[in-house]
């Protein structure tokens, strides 16, 4: 059984940092995706359960100057509630700290919820503050860190403030103590053939994950706009495509030690290709490293499509970060779907499957498949610095590592 899920936290005030950064509506301010919040809801309701108090804290946007209006984590309150249940009283306090927050604990009983305003509302929050920690610290008995996607962050609420609480009373959520199990099982216990599926614009952006998956990986899938800087750096024509031309030697030296430690990295062997990027383009499929001038590749083609799709079948363990090409166009989606679709099928026959980073995860959640992987993971950025092999301040706070 898991610590949390052994600490009984009756009688006592569990002070808990989530990660209620959702996507708002400009105009209406409604919340337009909730899974952060619905992710929460279990480690919320173990605290209650167990007639506890929880004191809520997190974050929302990016303020930039103090307090504002769009930021405000009132707009939240309506959809906790609904989430948490009307038998759950849940209060708010109009600051993080301070006096307002300390009188409704005061009135609170057990089974009852604070959300605090804001965190960034305070620039001490970003700076790892230790004095504004230790305010927050007093709003709770024992510390509950339940916000991956701020794990990587060394900041107040996520790493410093644990180290205002002894051992046993400073705590991984169920969402973190999830997460944290998923990777380290791809990370340290993947069975092989391991499959790293690599997406997504930029190679600057996934250089670090890619090296260090050449110690753990049998294949590496490259596909989306990155995979064009590889095709160029292997002497293809890759016409008007997406392309770092300063990171053509990372590409070439990445694939020369993958060569060196026998990984197999695949790049997709044909592409569909437009001659503008837009949903009403014209397009063809074509080799990946023949594209004509003035076209783009905007998606994997149906030869890539099978080959991913059998490699991806015989694979023990299934990482996946990143899109195959631009599947908010209809028309450069079958890329991404045909992955999907193969990670579903090989999960069905045993493999075990995590999904990580916004884009994949919008992928699995708009086709369908939400339920046919074994783990998707809450944080984008988390996940990719943990895979990278960095020590994450979140998650060291706890472990004491």
């Amino acid at each position: 059984m898991s610590p949390f899920n052994n600490y009984n936290f009756g009688s006592q005030t569990a002070l808990v940092r989530v990660d209620f950064n959702v996507p708002l509506d400009k105009a209406t301010l409604a919340i337009t995706d909730d899974t952060r919040m619905t992710a929460a809801v279990p480690t919320i309701k173990k605290i209650l359960e167990d007639g506890g108090r929880v004191v809520l804290m997190s974050h929302l946007g990016r303020p930039k100057n103090g307090p504002e209006e769009k930021s405000s984590l009132k707009h939240l309150l309506p959809h906790l509630q609904t989430l948490l249940g009307e038998e759950t009283h849940v209060f708010f306090a109009n600051d993080c700290i301070g006096e307002q927050a300390h009188l409704t604990l005061s009135m609170m009983r057990s089974g009852e919820v604070m959300l605090l305003e804001n965190l960034r509302f305070y620039k001490e929050e970003e700076a790892g503050d230790r004095a504004f920690a230790e305010k927050l610290s007093k709003l709770g008995d024992v510390y509950v860190n339940d916000a991956f996607g701020t794990a990587h962050r060394a900041h107040a609420s996520t790493a410093i403030i644990a180290d205002f609480f002894e051992a046993p009373k400073k705590l991984f959520g169920l969402l973190m103590e999830a997460e944290v199990l998923a990777a380290d099982k791809v990370l340290h216990e993947s069975k092989k053939p391991f499959c790293a599926i690599i997406g997504g614009a930029k190679v600057s952006d996934k250089i670090l994950i890619i090296e260090n998956l050449l110690n753990r990986a049998t294949d590496i899938i490259i596909g989306g706009g990155m995979a064009y800087t590889f095709m160029k750096a292997r002497g293809g024509k890759i016409g008007a495509s997406l392309c770092e031309d300063d990171r053509l030697d990372t590409a070439k030296a990445l694939l020369q030690k993958a060569l060196d430690m026998g990984v197999s990295i695949h790049l997709p062997e044909d592409s569909i290709i437009a001659d503008k990027f837009a949903a009403d383009a014209n397009t063809e499929v074509r080799p990946s490293d023949a594209i004509p001038d003035g076209w783009m590749g905007l998606d994997i083609g149906p030869k890539a499509r099978g080959i991913f799709s059998e490699i991806i079948g015989k694979s023990n363990t299934i990482l996946w970060n990143g899109p195959m090409g631009v599947f908010e166009m209809e028309k450069f989606q079958a890329g991404t779907k045909a992955v999907a679709d193969a990670v579903a099928q090989s999960t069905e026959h045993g493999a075990f499957s995590l999904v990580g980073g916004g884009d994949s995860v919008a992928a699995v959640n708009e086709f369908g498949y939400t339920n046919k992987v074994s783990y998707i993971s809450t944080g984008g950025g988390a996940m990719l610095e943990y895979f990278e092999g960095k020590v994450l301040p979140g998650i060291a706070a706890i472990k004491g590592a």
